[in-house]
């Protein structure tokens, strides 16, 4: 690796900040390949040479500079882009800098550390090495890798990118503060007490266990200490084998454990504290019961490559009366279908597509699958790019579209939250969908799912109204999720993004023409001139929590031109 590990990230994050700039304010495609932001709240302008300009805003670009020719750094730009955007609000440029500055120095170390040891160690799953392989983080977020509350060593610890490995931190609470359901064979309780091994509470006590540093911060909260020192809960300390943090850092990962445990985390990852709200545990195992209901028979009758990862039990620990702060103790208990040995291999998409700068050649895991491919089969990189993409689109979006046009169930499919399943040669065969949080019940097609759980969805918190589930699906499935491919594809010199964009529009014809108007943000995609786009810079410099407040107003959204109507013209 030529450049510094701090170069490596110092230009990741500007290229993050001028996407995000061109994104969410309408910047045009430069005429003479050079672009240039005027800047007037601070009297001067950056520019930036075009090494790619993506329909989709997967742009690339040369050294930033400012306009006296000193190089603009990513904390410089941050500063100068959040006094535009923050309307002189000193407090949001401050914030928004810091965290800039963070997620660099967090970059920077996590290839530091990856180029000493590259390749991934012995033992580890496909699916463990895509949690692990987003080193730079989402393309189009400020400040992806920021986690502000971790120290270095911890950060080393507890990180994904890091290889991070420790031992769950466990409790013991008093029964009568414990809430839990399952829809196993057994309670939550007697799921999660193998893993503590030889750890025991006071007898009658139930086990509970934590992320270590979720452990060290709860124990300063007053309903936490209001149990401990009422003799309700127990500080037991670490105990039992090694977890692996997934690409959420929260959802702890083994092998060899048949599921994986995401727990709360009071950190602010991104834009928010990932901390689990009642309403997400209930809703994870509401849908669980769904599937069994009957869902998942349909699913895969209609997709057999496809399935929802399930979340079939929870534990946590209440306040004690009087409090009304959350303890912090609580963990989904996740179904873990890539354990050791197991045929499936799915990959985080994310990580899939993402560049590897801790790698010799720096190129992602999907452009060595399309290089090998187009090797193998004697066909020119581009048209196997354009190939798999066009698998892509059929094994792993379709099924999320035929979810919501055929029961009225939304999945917020991003591509941190998918995976795609690959044949042995690293082609699309499937998919999979994983998170609690993410799930839309429209009000007009729900309905379908009643005969397997009576008024299913309507307390869970995303009861919304079908125009609102309508942008998040347009945004999540088909601008971060499917056109995000192509811009991956596209930057990466594997395949014509215009070509591309064609075929998506294809898909999204036939899927539109399946269903009718039961699919609108299909049609969204195709025919509006502007779609709603989730707006990650505005997003931070408003300090918005995208976890909390009405689901409706939780992140900024802007029009930003819509692609495929664009290449249709």
């Amino acid at each position: 690796m030529s450049e510094t590990p701090h170069a490596v990230a110092d230009r990741a994050a500007v290229d993050g900040l001028l996407r995000c700039w061109i994104r969410e304010t309408g910047v045009e495609r430069p005429a003479d390949g050079v672009l240039r932001l005027e800047l007037p709240s601070s009297g001067t302008a950056v520019e930036a040479p075009v090494a790619y300009w993506s329909p989709v805003g997967w742009h690339r670009f040369g050294p930033a500079r400012l306009r006296s020719g000193a190089p603009a750094s990513a904390t410089v730009l941050a500063a100068l882009l959040g006094a535009e955007a923050a309307g002189g609000d000193p407090a949001s440029v401050a914030d928004l800098t810091g965290r800039v500055s963070d997620s660099v120095r967090r970059v920077a170390e996590f290839v530091r550390l990856r180029s000493a040891s590259p390749g991934d160690p012995a033992g580890t799953t496909a699916f463990l090495a895509g949690e692990q392989a987003l080193l730079t983080g989402h393309p189009l977020h400020p400040t992806p890798k920021s986690r502000e509350g971790l120290t270095e060593g911890e950060a080393a610890r507890y990180s994904p990118e890091a290889r991070g490995r420790f031992p769950l931190h466990w409790f013991a609470a008093d029964p009568s503060v414990v809430r839990e359901d399952s829809s196993l064979a057994r309670p939550a309780r007697e799921l999660l007490a193998p893993f503590a091994e030889d750890a025991a509470g006071p007898p009658g006590t139930v086990l509970v266990p934590a992320h270590p540093w979720q452990a060290r911060d709860v124990v300063h909260r007053p309903p936490v200490r209001a149990l401990l020192d009422a003799g309700l809960l127990h500080d037991l300390g670490p105990a039992g084998p090694d977890w692996s943090p997934t690409s959420s850092v929260r959802t702890l990962y083994r092998a060899d454990a048949p599921v994986m445990l995401k727990f709360s985390l009071g950190l602010r990852i991104t834009n928010s504290r990932r901390e689990n709200l009642r309403a997400e545990l209930l809703r994870g195992l509401a849908v669980d019961r769904l599937l069994s209901a009957g869902l998942d028979r349909a699913l895969r009758a209609a997709h057999p490559g496809f399935a929802i990862v399930r979340d079939p039990a929870w534990l946590a620990v209440d306040p004690p009366e009087g409090h009304r702060e959350r303890t912090g103790l609580d963990v989904v208990v996740r179904a873990n279908p890539f354990c050791a040995g197991s045929a499936t291999q799915a990959v985080c998409v994310a990580g899939l597509v993402a560049p590897r700068p801790d790698l010799p050649d720096g190129r992602s895991w999907l452009a060595r699958i399309v290089h090998r491919l187009a090797e193998a089969t004697g066909r020119p990189v581009e048209r196997t790019g354009e190939e798999w993409f066009v698998r892509y689109a059929e094994r792993v979006v379709a099924p999320v579209l035929w979810l919501y046009a055929t029961y009225g169930l939304g999945l917020e499919a991003h591509q941190q939250n998918t995976l795609v399943v690959l044949d042995a040669d690293g082609r699309p065969v499937g998919g999979r969908y994983r998170d609690n949080q993410g799930y839309y019940f429209s009000p007009s097609r729900s309905h379908a799912l009643y005969g397997w759980t009576p008024g299913v969805g309507r307390d869970l918190g995303t009861y919304v109204a079908d125009e609102v589930i309508d942008e998040r699906l347009a945004y999540y499935v088909g601008v971060n999720n499917l056109l995000g491919v192509a811009g991956a594809l596209g930057s990466q010199g594997l395949a014509d993004e215009t070509r591309l964009l064609r075929h998506a529009d294809a898909f999204l014809a036939g899927m539109t023409a399946a269903h009718g108007d039961r699919l609108r943000p299909a049609a969204l995609l195709r025919d509006e001139p502007v779609l709603r786009c989730k707006a990650n810079l505005l997003t931070r410099v408003r300090g918005m929590d995208e976890l909390t407040g009405p689901l409706e107003a939780q992140s900024v959204y802007v029009d930003i031109p819509n692609p495929i109507a664009e290449v249709r013209k």
